[in-house]
């Protein structure tokens, strides 16, 4: 077994290059796994939205309660995947506050 710094460092290089693509094997297997846990899911939306300036309170309730709403809250459409129904959190660019969950073409389009 390796003592000193460098030969740790030898012994990694050594066990990397024998081993490299069962390394990016579990590598990729584990992004996979990673990116698709609700945990990560949520972490990124709350993440998305504090860069586009949403203030919140409580980001964890109002993800609850985006995650909730089915239908538009401006023209009462139900929300799914489609470009112009897709579910959107609108909030006022000025003061960054929350205001409603939305589709798509209301967010766009609506007069403030």
């Amino acid at each position: 077994m390796p003592q000193t710094i460098e030969e740790k460092k030898q012994y990694s290089r050594n066990y990397y290059q024998k081993n490299k693509e069962k390394i990016k094997q579990q590598q990729k297997k584990y992004a996979l796994i990673y990116q698709k846990t609700d945990a990560r899911i949520k972490n990124k939306r709350i993440f998305d939205w504090k860069r586009r300036g949403v203030i919140s309170e409580d980001f964890n309730k109002l993800y609850e309660y985006y995650l909730s709403v089915e239908e538009c809250e401006n023209c009462g459409i139900e929300l799914n995947q489609d470009d112009n129904t897709r579910k959107c959190l609108d909030h006022d660019h000025n003061t960054g506050m929350f205001r409603n969950i939305l589709c798509n073409y209301c967010n766009k389009y609506r007069p403030d």
